[in-house]
């Protein structure tokens, strides 16, 4: 709901073809009052300020701008309210139930995922109900009825509220992934990992992305880097049948290659000594593929992003030990550990850990 209310402010008034520059100039001066409305009026702009400027203001302003004036305006203000989706719940849920109701929402696409706590199990349609009227871009709700599992790290769903469907468009750092979570694996929780990663990746290199799924990150690599070649791999055909698509819609048909197979089998035979760089995101089971990944590096060596869901206190000392012992293996060693950290924690002390491994 909005209320709209008239404040008077200062405002920088310019003429409109220098609107644009004028609202950047104030944004950077820390000038713009973001809460106010800008006025377009008789081949102006007033631009709402958030006090009189300075005169060090003026300076600046002066620089940049050929023709301003500064004026006291009256500016239109929006308010806005909003309720949440406890409070929505809060009309058909006994007050005891209150402090169970989930606070954590996963979004992908237009598809909101919740874990329901046993004590609200007959309640899960009226939490479904009150999360697809709090959030307005939101079409179904899905509440997780089973953990991950199987070959292609699959989970059931649901649907406790919306449309009874499961595919979606999920939009992340400027690309477009098609995902159905009924066929394919997907964690929005990963975001600032995808990003973390492909922004290490250096142009010309070769990625192998181990287990790639719909694509976050061989994608997002290939949309950064104008010249890089990725190789992406997954077991779920499913998967791969949306990474194709993903790789169109995404511009970068060319730079990523997908293929369908066991990653074991399809390194040792395609791309064995190729890698500069490989991706291992098998939290539940990396550890045993680290002879796969050293295979797939280059023989001078390269960088492994490798996750592991590691338990205890000191959870990423496990994950390096783990690491560690499992690239001696192999007749490689680890240099050093560019970034080691806890991306989430996935339950009481037990939490994701991503290490960064330059190996040799």
């Amino acid at each position: 709901m909005n209320q709209q209310s008239t404040t008077r402010a200062y405002a920088l008034k310019v003429p409109k073809k220098q609107g644009e520059k004028a609202i950047r100039l104030t944004i950077s001066l820390g000038l713009l009052d973001k809460r106010l409305k800008i006025i377009k009026e008789n081949g102006s702009l007033l631009v709402p300020l958030v006090q009189k400027p300075s005169s060090r203001h003026v300076e600046k302003i002066r620089k940049v701008l050929d023709s301003f004036e500064i004026v006291i305006q009256s500016f239109i203000t929006q308010i806005k309210h909003t309720e949440s989706a406890l409070d929505i719940a809060a009309d058909h849920l006994p007050q005891h139930l209150l402090a169970s109701f989930p606070r954590a929402v996963d979004f992908v696409g237009e598809i909101a995922i919740v874990e329901i706590p046993s004590e609200l199990t007959e309640y899960r349609n009226f939490v479904g109900e009150a999360i697809l009227k709090a959030h307005k871009n939101v079409r179904t709700v899905l509440a997780k009825s089973s953990a991950v599992g199987g070959v292609c790290r699959l989970r059931e769903y649901e649907v406790i509220a919306g449309l009874p469907d499961m595919e979606t468009i999920h939009r992340e750092h400027g690309c477009r992934y098609l995902v159905d979570l009924s066929k394919v694996y997907f964690s929005p929780r990963l975001s600032h990992e995808h990003l973390r990663v492909a922004s290490q990746v250096k142009e010309k290199e070769i990625v192998v992305d181990m287990f790639a799924g719909v694509g976050p990150f061989s994608v997002l690599i290939a949309k950064i880097c104008s010249e890089v070649k990725v190789y992406a791999v997954d077991v779920n055909p499913d998967a791969v049948m949306h990474l194709e698509k993903n790789i169109i819609v995404n511009g970068v048909l060319g730079k990523v290659t997908p293929i369908l197979g066991d990653i074991r089998k399809i390194v040792h035979e395609k791309l064995r000594g190729t890698a500069d760089r490989v991706i291992m995101n098998l939290p539940e089971s990396a550890v045993k593929y680290v002879d796969v990944a050293c295979e797939a590096l280059k023989p001078e060596g390269g960088t492994v992003h490798y996750y592991e869901f590691a338990e205890g206190l000191n959870a990423v000392e496990a994950a390096k030990n783990h690491l560690t012992e499992a690239v001696s293996r192999t007749r490689r060693t680890i240099r050093r550990f560019s970034s080691a950290r806890i991306v989430r924690e996935v339950a009481p002390y037990k939490w994701q850990v991503a290490l960064d491994a330059n190996i040799r």
